[in-house]
């Protein structure tokens, strides 16, 4: 099983070094406000320093990093998404590509992907993106059926969720994961659990949700 707190697959879902810190990039414009928005917010580096660090039992200090990636493609925003524990940043336990856009339905959703082969290969693509996934494309990904985040606008941010039971997973003995963010600026709320058949959490922090701070300065590794 995992350790309670390091929310396992999804989106949404990143050393005690107190120097770390993180820059924001540019996206592309868009004609759709809302979803240029969300992707605005969810662009960056982000860590869970100040939560761990005030309630070390239940959180580990984790870094987050989003960076957009094909920013030919012209249907939303290609980000690829690296999430890591600052005692191990050079081996990130998540990396996903993320696709945020309206679909047919009008709703702003973030889909999930997996990246071909071994995800390592792809550690610190954050760097140089453009250049690290110009190789791939959208049709090299596995798509996670079911565990997209549906956003809608809140206030000055967003909110957002997977839908039920959709998002199967394995992980930890968990038949289904859920996924629940937050995005107001400068902070990404993200609370990814795991649930057995019967309904009872396997994995994910019990507390509440992660609470990464966006940084103002580049990461140093």
């Amino acid at each position: 099983m995992f350790p309670r707190c390091l929310c396992p697959p999804l989106v949404l879902c990143l050393l005690l070094i107190s120097a770390i810190g993180c820059g924001f990039l540019n996206l592309r414009g868009s004609v759709d406000k809302d979803v240029q928005r969300a992707a605005e917010m969810l662009t960056g580096c982000f860590d869970s320093k100040d939560q761990a660090l005030a309630d070390p039992e239940n959180y580990f200090q984790i870094r987050l990093i989003l960076v957009p990636i094909w920013s030919g493609e012209k249907v939303g925003h290609w980000m690829y998404v690296e999430q890591a524990s600052f005692d191990s940043l050079q081996r990130p336990y998540r990396q996903r590509i993320q696709h945020v856009y309206r679909d047919e339905e009008s709703q702003i959703r973030s889909d999930v992907y997996l990246l071909p082969g071994d995800p390592l290969e792809y550690a610190g693509g954050w760097k140089n993106p453009e250049e690290r996934f110009a190789d791939l494309s959208p049709m090299d990904l596995t798509l996670r059926d079911g565990c997209s985040v549906f956003l809608q606008p809140d206030g000055n941010g967003f909110i957002g969720s997977t839908v039920g039971d959709e998002c199967q997973s394995s992980l930890g003995g968990a038949a289904y994961a859920t996924s629940e963010v937050q995005m107001i600026p400068g902070l990404l709320v993200s609370w990814d659990r795991g649930w057995n058949k019967a309904g009872d959490q396997v994995w994910g922090a019990t507390a509440g949700g992660y609470r990464f701070v966006h940084r103002d300065r580049i990461p140093s590794e």
